[in-house]
């Protein structure tokens, strides 16, 4: 397997293990704001699998939906970190603080990895979901903002100016 075909493949399992962080996440919501949040995203992330999965030519992935169906990888850094979260000490401000901080290096290893390809349509893909990720972590930074009551960037005008 080349280098590039390796990276396609990280990036599948990745966006893989994001989706199942946002399943499990979701299940703990009892906010239904952020419940629907953590659905739509877990949607989204295996969207991003299946932009990186058209571009994989390696066959030791010969489905996509039965690949995306198996089990949770459990020791990946997002999944082991989310069902840390759960039980007693589970709230939606750790849970969105989270994801927060696993978008944010997500974008940034999307980014990197893009820098270092040559192939201009797989640079495309890691690079439009760079983007897409950037946009995710925006979303959750502003429903972190409403469970914390925070002044919403919307009013932010009204707020300054008063």
């Amino acid at each position: 397997m080349n280098d590039v075909e390796a990276a396609i493949k990280t990036a599948i399992q990745t966006e893989k293990n994001a989706m199942n962080f946002y399943q499990i996440g979701a299940e703990q919501m009892k906010d239904p704001e952020a419940k629907r949040l953590f659905e739509q995203l877990a949607k989204e992330e295996k969207e991003h699998a299946a932009q990186f999965y058209r571009e994989y030519h390696g066959n030791d992935i010969p489905s996509f939906d039965g690949f995306m169906a198996t089990p949770p990888e459990y020791a990946s850094v997002w999944v082991g970190s989310i069902r840390k979260l759960i039980g007693d000490d589970f709230t939606e401000e750790r849970a969105l603080e989270l994801a927060m901080e696993r978008e944010s290096n997500l974008e940034s290893t999307l980014r990197q990895t893009a820098s270092k390809l040559t192939d201009d349509a797989v640079r495309a893909v890691f690079e439009r979901n760079a983007d897409e990720t950037r946009n995710h972590y925006l979303t959750i930074e502003s429903e972190y903002a409403r469970i914390m009551k925070m002044v919403h960037e919307s009013d932010i005008d009204i707020f300054v100016r008063e």
